[in-house]
Order: C-alpha cells, then structure tokens, then sequence
C-alpha cells in the first residue's frame, strides 16, 4: 500500500476556487486525486481549474449551493455520474460577517451558520451513501483559530467553528464502523482575500499576529496542503475525529 497516493481517488472541495481550499485542493491532487471545485462563483473557478491543469492535476467544476440539502445532494450526484466515484470530501466553504453582537441581525446569524455549519452539515449527509457503499471515504472540515479562541466581533462566525468541531467528532464516532474517517483542521492567520481585508479594517493586525505566531509569519495557502493530503490518504485510515491546528504555533504560544 502506498500510504500518500491518491490515484483514482475524487475529491469534491467547497469553496475550492481560491485561499484555502485551492491550496488543499493543490495537496490532494499532487498526490494523484482528481478534484471537484465546488463554488458558486464561475469566474473564480475557472482560474481555480487553470492553477490545477497547469500542475497537470485533474480537476473539473460544479456550480453548486451547499445552504440547500438539494444542492448538496445535486452535487454528489453530478459528480459520481461524472466520474464514477467520491471518495473525499473537504468543507471548506464558509463565510465571515464581523459585527458586535448586539448588533448582528437575525438574517446575519443564519447567512453564516447556514452556510458555515449547516452546508458542512448537509454536504456529509449527502455524501455519506456514497462512501458506505463504496467500503469508506475521508472527509476533512475546515474549523478556524476561532474555533477555539473568543472574539468580541465574531459570534456567528466562532459560533459556526465551534460547531464544527463537535460535528466532526459526532459524525467521526458514527461512521467509523464505515470506514469512514472525519477529522477537521483548524487554519491559523492564512493570507487570503478575507483576511487581507480584515487587516485594511484592522491596523496592527498583521503585527501582532506575527509577533505572537512562533513561525513569525502568516500562512500561506499551500501550508494547508499537506495536512489535507495526510487526512485524505490511507496513510491516516486509523485517525478519525482528530482537531489539528495549521497555525505555525498561534494556539500555544503564551
């Protein structure tokens, strides 16, 4: 057996047209997946895909809604008649309202726990006739540092996280009698378009997260690359229900 290949194997990635789940994206295929981009956004996508192809990975896009229990269901279907199989699925796509508490309004709440939460909710539920009956599958759920860790302006957000975190250990206790292991990453401060946009709001910010990260530094996509080709490979068949943070050192440093 060899423990990092992936070849044969498809992996559908929400949120995969671009920062962390292209970067995740990048490490499955490397190691021989083929990747499904799953997005709402056609343009980002396509420049996804041209990232993929040109590492000679393959790759292929569906246009897909994951706050809809038919869209999620759309979604696997479209990609086994595609290709035949599903083996992995990363939740990765997810969004970010910053707002006081008191101030978040009923729809903000739902927007981001619906897609957070419930989409990753919704996206194993959909896959996971799939994976039993293929004899197992992988599924990897993206958490964040605020999964963990309190801020004044994330409620919804850290809300959304934290859920993650105990569905990835709920689903990892009922299906490991499938074969099908569950674990989730938490990212630390990666450079992205969301968190290049917090840190034009937020003065600072980008100092301080260097000067309290060990590695001195924010990540960078790719570092997320090689945690998802771990969890996605047989090289973790006896690993579920895990909490691993990426963060270069953010989350034990005094």
């Amino acid at each position: 057996m060899k423990l990092f290949n992936l070849s044969g194997k498809v992996a559908i990635v929400t949120g995969g047209n671009g920062g962390i789940g292209l970067g995740m994206a990048q490490g499955m295929g490397t190691c021989g997946a083929t990747i499904v981009i799953a997005a709402r956004d056609g343009a980002k996508a396509k420049a996804a895909l041209d990232v993929l192809r040109g590492a000679d990975i393959q790759a292929s896009f569906v246009p897909a809604d994951i706050t809809s229990k038919a869209g999620c269901e759309s979604l696997v279907a479209e990609t086994e008649a595609a290709l035949g199989r599903l083996d992995i699925l990363v939740n990765n796509a997810g969004i970010m309202l910053r707002n006081q508490p008191q101030d978040l309004t009923e729809e903000e709440w739902r927007q981001v726990l619906d897609t957070n939460l419930t989409g990753a909710f919704l996206c194993c539920q959909a896959v996971y006739p799939v994976m039993k009956r293929s004899g197992g599958g992988k599924i990897i759920n993206l958490g964040s540092m605020a999964s963990v860790f309190g801020s004044p302006l994330l409620a919804a957000y850290a809300s959304s996280k934290g859920g993650i975190v105990q569905l990835t250990r709920a689903l990892a206790t009922a299906w490991a009698k499938d074969n099908i292991q569950v674990n989730a990453v938490l990212p630390g401060f990666i450079d992205t378009a969301i968190t290049r946009a917090a840190r034009a709001r937020m003065p600072g910010l980008q100092a301080r997260i260097e000067q309290r990260t060990p590695a001195g530094r924010w990540g960078e996509p790719k570092d997320l690359a090689g945690i998802a080709a771990f969890l996605a490979t047989p090289a973790s068949d006896f690993i579920t229900g895990t909490v691993t943070a990426v963060d270069g050192g953010y989350s034990i440093a005094m």
